[in-house]
């Protein structure tokens, strides 16, 4: 819960960095059990609109994490060595996203990158 709430308090559109596979699929975790949990709450509520896939409370928590979400992803992007225009190719139907999967799931890239010192080392210890 400490690295959901890490990239929505203190990096929420925080571009630059790097951010360790934790960070990121804790991320993206607690923000599919969120979406399910609203989910169920708009069709309880009767504001969840078929047609568009989305309740009221999903669309605007949906809007309130699209840039933090952003931002987390090309920070993993950064560690793993790639700029972040890598995330363009989400705008590739299945090819795009495979590809970013497999790139979010490579390790980081050890020691110092363009990007800034290795998030997995802190005072020079890998935790």
């Amino acid at each position: 819960m400490n690295w959901y709430l890490d990239v929505l308090k203190n990096k929420y559109a925080m571009f630059n960095g790097r951010a360790r596979r934790k960070e990121y699929w804790f991320f993206v975790l607690f923000n599919i059990l969120a979406s399910i949990a609203l989910g169920i709450v708009d069709t309880i509520t009767g504001t969840f609109n078929d047609e568009m896939g989305v309740g009221l409370l999903g669309g605007i928590y949906w809007l309130a994490v699209l840039i933090p979400a952003i931002a987390v992803a090309v920070r993993r992007l950064h560690d793993t060595g790639r700029t972040g225009w890598w995330l363009l190719l989400a705008f590739i139907p299945v090819i795009g996203g495979l590809v970013l999967l497999i790139f979010m799931v490579f390790d980081s890239e050890p020691g110092d990158n363009q990007y800034g010192p290795n998030p997995k080392l802190e005072s020079g210890v890998p935790v």
